[in-house]
């Protein structure tokens, strides 16, 4: 099979596993009971990013090669996470918190450092194979992407009905849709299965066997942290960590609070308070167009710009939904998800290119950790973990549904208010010259 079609497929499988369930799984949880929690949920995948990848990093550069490790990691959170299905399928709508929440966190201990171990597999071949990564990997990532979508596609039409798999692509209101039930986990854990086989057939990524010693600072990459000391970058991952809070937000709560229309009889028989998944999807379509407006866009505006971008860009996201609904304002819905791109792209992707650029290259793989760690770790865990205070204080703490829909409207103006401080915050503070030139000249 050709090289590229099989790190294709490898990509496609990786983020299919997360596709599964990461926009869908609150929708459950609220489901069960659960609508309180759905912020710890969502925060341990920002936990375990802050040192998980780390370890299987070092692991991979030492003792087991990579692609192998990539497929025992995914083992092994497919087998809690289909565990955590058969639990939820057990215990019907009695779910205990702990219990979910255990195995769930066991299956994403191992999985978000599959994301890093993936590119690192995927890198490492085409290397060794002569490829030119700049060219060969971006089409790679993207179809990672399409496979998020496909499986967000497949939960929200996919449904177990007269004990056999069927499809539903109306606004049918009784419909067993897999993004409403524990059945989600079971999809992505056969996903992750089946990853597991195709790593171990994917080339060998050699295991350094340097006797060289390193301290743990060095494996752990922490020398990356004196960047601090330097006041613009130190300025620049703390406001990473401030924009990562909105990362995860519309991850945990943006399909229950589409779904919560169909107790409002006005909105009860439209498609998209049905399909909240399928609706939802338009995000990641966005998120691949919009990385092809990173280069021009960075290149006339320069980095601080395209930040700013992507800040408001949150703050349009938030607002819109707040503004929206499933009915005739379901165009504002649609316009949030066009612009997520924008929110989600610019700023990761810009965000680690002017890493790049800014760090000097020894210790330029650490300093993206850190700011991997700073946006996917602290930021977004702090943000879910606040975001379920504020829904939980104007949503759940509610029982009648109209209640239940101001108080999402209003915790989503509370989340656009807080994007539009970080924006201005970062349009005062950080202070960056453009250079059109460097931007040519960054390397990977």
């Amino acid at each position: 099979m050709n090289l590229k079609l099989r790190l294709i497929i490898l990509s496609f499988l990786q983020f299919g596993v997360w596709g599964a369930y990461l926009t869908s799984m609150g929708n459950y949880l609220g489901s069960v009971g659960l609508g309180s929690k759905i912020g710890l949920f969502y925060a341990m995948q920002g936990i375990v990013s802050i040192f998980m990848p780390a370890i299987m990093g070092i692991i991979a550069d030492r003792w087991i090669q990579a692609q192998k490790l990539l497929g025992i990691s995914h083992f092994l959170a497919a087998v809690f996470l289909i565990w955590a299905g058969y639990y939820g399928m057990s215990a019907g709508e009695n779910v205990e918190f702990s219990k979910l929440f255990i195995l769930y966190s066991l299956s994403v201990t191992f999985y978000m450092p599959t994301i890093a171990l993936s590119n690192s597999v995927a890198y490492t071949v085409l290397v060794n194979n002569n490829f030119d990564t700049i060219k060969s990997f971006p089409p790679i990532r993207t179809l990672g992407t399409v496979g998020f979508i496909c499986a967000m596609l497949f939960v929200n039409f996919a449904g177990i009905q007269d004990g056999s798999l069927k499809f539903n692509f109306s606004n049918a209101t009784d419909f067993p849709s897999f993004q409403h039930s524990y059945s989600q986990f079971f999809v992505s854990g056969i996903l992750g299965i089946i990853l597991f086989f195709y790593s171990f057939t994917l080339p060998n990524c050699e295991v350094n066997k340097s006797n060289e010693k390193r301290t743990l600072s060095d494996a752990l990459g922490l020398k990356a942290f004196a960047l601090f000391k330097e006041k613009k970058m130190a300025i620049f991952f703390i406001f990473s960590m401030f924009l990562g809070v909105s990362l995860q937000i519309t991850n945990g709560y943006a399909n229950p609070f589409i779904t919560s229309f169909k107790a409002i009889p006005e909105y009860a028989d439209t498609w998209g308070s049905n399909n909240a998944n399928a609706l939802i999807s338009l995000s990641q379509v966005s998120e691949t167009l919009c990385i092809l407006l990173i280069p021009f866009f960075l290149k006339r505006y320069g980095i601080k710009k395209v930040m700013l971008m992507a800040m408001f860009a949150w703050f349009l996201r938030f607002g819109l939904f707040g503004l929206g609904n499933p009915g005739g304002g379901v165009w504002m819905f649609i316009l949030s998800m066009i612009v997520y791109g924008i929110a989600f792209d610019f700023f990761n992707v810009s965000g680690s290119l002017f890493v790049d650029k800014e760090t000097d290259r020894s210790i330029r793989s650490s300093a993206q950790g850190v700011f991997m760690m700073m946006t996917n770790g602290f930021g977004a865990t702090i943000g879910m973990l606040a975001a379920q205070e504020v829904v939980n204080h104007y949503v759940f703490s509610q029982t009648d549904p109209s209640l239940q829909l101001a108080g999402w409207q209003t915790s989503w103006y509370i989340f656009a208010g807080y994007a539009l401080i970080v924006t201005i915050a970062f349009a005062i503070v950080f202070k960056h010259k453009h250079n059109p030139e460097e931007i040519s000249q960054i390397k990977h």
